[in-house]
């Protein structure tokens, strides 16, 4: 089991951290946890992360070192179990315009443009959690040769839909926004659309599956 140290962040949350690398299995764990605390008193959210879990409370009402010890038994007694997740599938239009940064990964990685796009399609995907923006997934099992740096240099604007490799995950930006990811390809499907119930197309522990709908030079 991988052990965790519980702190304060501020006085009306706690912090429930496992250290790295981030792996399934805790990821598991954090889920598990994360839906025990939901269903505490006095607990106001339950945030799941990476390898981490936050719970905020309110101060006025809740024991926090009562909650401690809950967030404590909640983690070491968490199923690292399967979560019950969907399989989504993402089209993805794959370089050119829509991924300005495949050939880069290529050389970076010394796998041509198509070896490139054909394992990235080809990975089975599991969303860890979702952060930076409403709908962004990060994603775990990319496979270890498609591992990239960030740029060095982020953009001031990536495209909606586009596909990304930040170190050793892959994501998919929902909207328009600053981002300093690796991008490969773009999807048109819609990741956040807050007329919809829920309004993120994709929830931790989904499976995800990119298919080829155009490779572009």
């Amino acid at each position: 089991m991988t052990e965790a140290r519980i702190f304060p962040l501020g006085d009306a949350a706690l912090v429930c951290e496992a250290p790295p690398p981030a792996t399934l299995d805790c990821q598991r764990r954090v889920w598990s946890a994360a839906q025990a605390a939901r269903d505490w008193p006095h607990v106001l959210e339950v945030v799941p992360g990476m390898n981490n879990l936050t719970v905020i409370f309110d101060p006025l009402e809740a024991d926090p070192d009562e909650l401690s010890a809950r967030l404590r038994a909640a983690w070491d007694g968490a199923s690292a179990a399967p979560a019950e997740g969907r399989e989504v599938e993402i089209p993805v239009q794959y370089g050119g315009e829509y991924g300005p940064d495949l050939k880069a990964v290529a050389d970076h990685t010394g796998l041509t443009v198509k070896d490139v796009v054909e394992r990235h399609a080809g990975g089975h995907y599991i969303v860890f959690f979702l952060g930076f923006q409403p709908g962004f997934a990060y994603m775990g099992g990319l496979e270890d040769a498609l591992h990239a740096p960030r740029r060095s240099e982020p953009r001031l604007e990536v495209p909606a839909g586009s596909v990304g490799i930040g170190g050793a995950q892959t994501g998919i930006y929902p909207a328009t926004s600053p981002g300093g990811w690796q991008l490969i390809g773009r999807t048109a499907q819609k990741l956040f659309d807050p007329s919809r119930n829920p309004p993120t197309l994709l929830q931790p522990g989904d499976r995800v599956r990119f298919t080829i709908a155009g490779l572009h030079a």
